[in-house]
């Protein structure tokens, strides 16, 4: 087994640790952001009702900001306030996830919440270990948030957030992503985690890494653990003739040290910390998308939309028809393959010509930098596709909107 890491990166002295969480658990009291899966987890009496209000808003905040969640989650709460309820939807569970992306996480959820109620008799698991072994997409993270608070199981939590938080105050400088590095996060974050306010505690060490402790330009000044941070002390130190132990671990190649090649730099003080390995730049691609045009029964122009395969990127979502292209196509190309796809997919005619070039829209996907270009076709008839090819419909502007389609498709 690798060494154990030197002291000074661990929380091995009982006082501190109880201080740092009385600290803590104040200034969240005082401070906390007012936001509506809180109020329900603090209010709600059943035991089900509020492990499953928690995973949701767990679910909803991976990869999305809190101030975009709020209106989903609401609206989602609305619609479906039971395990039950969500078990029991149709597919409309993709038309109210429209617009948050990772589309993949609804349908989990939708699938998980009818295990339980098939399966579990409609009872949540109760401990973060049976939520991770018995829920379909829920991982270590979202079952440690829903068992310290939904349950009040002293378990930790590790996010983004609170990677972020821990790398600044025990001056972990190895690479943040890597998975040794992120299991002794995890035992840190179990050895902190308040055991009477176990929910509570890890909402604070969350909210502390959102709203102080944020990646540029932390607020040091405001942080009430600050006296517990080994960053902020060796910043204090600067140019002050080094402090040993503080300074450095006097352990050669500490697995939690920065690396020799990349030592501390004082310009950055805290901001040192944490340190990622290179992200792997996001991979582009093109893909023409034709806005195939008619006139409604009213007059009003309809607009044909087709449902993207089951599975994969942006799954199960509507889309105008498009089609992956080659990176280095001429434009006149383009049009060329576009036309052909439509053709061969309607089965009658498309000139190339006939298409009108609109512009092209960038779309960014978190590895995928992402080239609409764009074109459009008047039909003057109707068109019916081969539903074995693809569903597809006819709707209004109006329609477009309130349908399971991407930003992407908005933007286009």
């Amino acid at each position: 087994a690798p060494a154990p890491p030197p002291a000074r990166h661990l929380f091995s002295d009982p006082a501190e640790v109880g201080a740092l969480r009385g600290n803590l658990l104040a200034w969240y009291d005082r401070c906390k952001r007012d936001l509506p899966w809180r109020a329900l987890a603090a209010t709600e009496p059943d035991a089900d009702r509020r492990g499953y209000a928690v995973w949701v808003s767990e679910i909803m905040l991976q990869q999305t900001q809190v101030a975009t969640v709020i209106d989903y989650y609401n609206r989602w709460m609305q619609k479906w306030p039971t395990l039950q309820a969500l078990a029991q939807a149709s597919l409309e569970v993709n038309e109210l996830w429209a617009g948050l992306g990772y589309y993949s996480r609804g349908k989990r959820l939708q699938e998980a919440a009818r295990k339980v109620v098939s399966e579990l008799a409609g009872r949540m698991p109760r401990t973060a270990e049976d939520l991770q072994k018995l829920l379909p997409g829920v991982g270590r993270y979202t079952a440690g948030a829903i068992a310290s608070i939904s349950y009040g199981q002293a378990t930790g939590v590790v996010d983004g957030n609170v990677i972020r938080v821990l790398c600044r105050l025990r001056c972990v400088g190895a690479d943040s992503s890597s998975p040794a590095v992120i299991d002794r996060l995890w035992d840190m974050a179990n050895v902190l985690v308040d055991r009477s306010r176990p929910g509570d505690f890890n909402q604070a060490l969350m909210e502390l890494g959102a709203t102080v402790c944020v990646p540029k330009s932390p607020l040091c000044g405001e942080c009430p653990v600050k006296q517990h941070c080994q960053a902020w002390r060796r910043k204090l130190l600067g140019k002050a003739p080094p402090v040993p132990d503080v300074e450095d671990c006097s352990v050669g190649d500490c697995p939690l040290c920065p690396p020799a090649s990349e030592p501390w730099d004082s310009s950055l003080g805290v901001t040192n910390f944490p340190r990622k390995a290179a992200k792997k730049p996001p991979r582009a691609m093109r893909t023409a998308t034709c806005v195939l045009e008619r006139r409604g029964c009213h007059g009003a122009p309809e607009y044909l939309i087709v449902q993207r395969p089951s599975s994969g990127l942006l799954a199960g979502l509507w889309e105008f028809p498009s089609l992956p292209l080659a990176q280095d196509l001429q434009e006149e190309k383009e049009r060329e393959e576009l036309a052909d796809h439509l053709q061969a997919w309607m089965g009658w005619p498309v000139a190339a010509k006939d298409l009108q070039f609109i512009g092209e829209v960038i779309h960014i996907f978190s590895h995928i930098h992402q080239t609409y270009v764009v074109y459009s076709l008047h039909l003057e008839g109707d068109v019916t596709l081969d539903p074995a090819l693809s569903p597809s419909r006819w709707v209004t502007e109006d329609e477009f909107h309130t349908s399971a389609v991407s930003t992407a498709m908005k933007k286009v």
